[in-house]
């Protein structure tokens, strides 16, 4: 999954031009023959490390699962484990 991801934000990248020049012409006939993947709606944020899609931390960019492993390891500097 994580490779196919890698794959659609290549293709989102490749046709962004084309496809903001298609968008202000108005040409949806063209938009249609892009492929799927090449809309940037298509991609999802996932675990850089696991690729899991659900729970996940935009200012890490892992999830909320690997995130609290490392943690609990103490290799993301400045977090430890809330105690009161």
């Amino acid at each position: 999954m994580k490779a196919r991801e890698a794959k659609r934000q290549k293709l989102v990248a490749k046709y962004a031009a084309k496809r903001k020049a298609l968008l202000e012409a108005g040409d949806y006939e063209g938009l249609q023959k892009l492929p799927r993947n090449a809309s940037p709606v298509r991609l999802r944020n996932r675990c850089k490390l696991t690729g899991r899609p659900r729970g996940y931390m935009r200012q890490f960019g892992i999830s909320r699962v690997t995130f609290r492993e490392m943690a609990l390891f103490g290799k993301i500097p400045g977090i430890t484990k809330a105690s009161w």
